[in-house]
């Protein structure tokens, strides 16, 4: 519409203006809901995101159990387990690959016209984007605590391992576990969801959320310490995010200081890893996620022009 008609015949130029809404915890509540019931429809998506991090967790631990042994022993210590060094890779690999998909339900709704209904209605944008985040964060939080069982049980199965020996941090490092991996995911979030936005095509959405985020995965301490991977990645996993939650969640379930990317002296112990970890993707989140929902407002704009 370009204008609204007065009395008097002139063209009103406020006419782009949304009317006033719920306000953003209810806008917020209502989008969290709605990407809850659809991902909930759609349980293909959610069981792949799942099967390929178990797949990986199972040959992973397998394979690569006997060889990395000399480098995990003089990185984190003798007595860990490969198993319980993977498990913070696997559980950000799983976390990465629910959040990859994030996009795709975006993607879904402009072929559908459903986006274009909700661009044109007062709802708050960022409201959009936390309420669609939120839905991805239950989707991540449970398939973190499968992740977390599967190599408990693959510990006890490999050697006898007790809890405490997989999860030395006890209570506080279960919850932070979590914690970790919920910030982490909203870095992939909004990154799928930029990609959906500029592109608006599912198929291109998918190839370029898998094109950057599995090469990462290894560009990363994810799989192997990184004094045993040559120095340009080390260089590269300076500034890759996944680097930052493998070590975060890895220093909660180790107990100990376990970052080699930026040296932290002002904490003690795993803190030195866990604080700058969380920083590091907090700021992520905050640049990502800030141009997704200002995609979203120039989407905005332009639909109602």
């Amino acid at each position: 519409m370009s204008g609204v008609t007065d009395e008097d015949g002139t063209i009103g130029s406020n006419s782009a203006e949304r009317a006033p809404g719920n306000g953003f915890a209810t806008d917020a509540r209502i989008s969290f809901k709605r990407w809850l019931v659809k991902t909930s429809r759609n349980p293909y998506v959610t069981f792949t995101s799942l099967v390929q991090p178990i797949i990986f967790f199972v040959l992973m631990a397998e394979v690569l159990g006997a060889i990395v042994g000399g480098a995990l022993s003089q990185s984190v210590g003798a007595d860990i387990a490969y198993v319980t060094y993977l498990t913070p890779a696997i559980i950000i690999q799983s976390a990465l690959a629910a959040a990859a998909v994030s996009g795709i339900g975006l993607v879904d709704d402009m072929e559908t016209g459903m986006f274009d209904k909700t661009l044109i209605s007062p709802t708050n944008r960022g409201a959009m984007f936390v309420g669609k985040a939120l839905s991805e964060v239950v989707r991540i939080t449970v398939q973190t605590g499968i992740i977390l069982g599967l190599g408990y049980l693959l510990l006890v199965l490999e050697s006898g391992g007790s809890v405490s020996q997989y999860l030395q941090t006890g209570v506080v490092g279960f919850l932070g576990v979590f914690v970790v991996t919920v910030i982490f995911g909203g870095v992939f979030m909004a990154y799928s969801n930029i990609v959906a936005l500029v592109t608006r095509d599912r198929e291109a959405t998918v190839m370029i959320a898998n094109l950057l985020t599995f090469p990462l995965l290894f560009i990363s301490s994810a799989f192997v310490p990184l004094d045993a991977l040559p120095d340009w990645i080390r260089a590269v996993a300076v500034v890759n995010p996944i680097t930052y939650g493998v070590d975060g969640i890895r220093a909660l379930m180790l107990g100990q200081d376990v970052m080699t990317v930026v040296e932290v002296t002002a904490f003690s112990g795993l803190w030195n890893s866990v604080v700058p970890a969380v920083a590091v993707l907090a700021g992520f989140n905050v640049v990502l996620g800030g141009i997704a929902v200002g995609l979203l407002k120039r989407a905005s704009k332009a639909e109602v022009q």
